[in-house]
């Protein structure tokens, strides 16, 4: 699962300094400002080891290419594809079971309501 949508990008775009902090919301969903609060208290709490993660972030981390996303429905998507691989299929799953369970309304209402197609449909048989 190692496409260009499941990879961790510097968001330069949202940036405030190397784009790191941005890159990790766009990556997991969780706001930016949580993610400079945590480098912040991660600093402060160790001694200044937060700021060599940082910039090793900064460092190894790709830029966020220009059209990764469609629109925002796409980018939720994929953050929810990141999180929980498995959950995300079953919901999709789900999607699909319902739109079919639709169909197949639509289609009994459609030749119930039709006897014309319902005799059609019998001497097919």
């Amino acid at each position: 699962m190692n496409t260009p949508r499941t990879t961790l990008y510097r968001d330069k775009q949202n940036a405030k300094l190397m784009g790191v902090c941005a890159g990790l919301e766009d990556y997991t969903g969780i706001n930016a400002i949580w993610w400079r609060l945590a480098f912040i208290i991660l600093t402060v709490s160790t001694g200044g080891i937060g700021i060599p993660i940082y910039f090793a972030l900064g460092l190894l981390a790709s830029k966020k290419p220009a059209n990764l996303y469609v629109d925002q429905d796409e980018q939720k998507y994929w953050q929810r594809v990141r999180q929980s691989p498995k959950r995300t299929a079953r919901e999709i799953r789900s999607q699909f079971r319902d739109i079919d369970r639709r169909l197949a309304e639509v289609e009994s209402y459609y030749v119930t309501s039709n006897p014309r197609l319902s005799a059609e449909i019998e001497r097919l048989r």
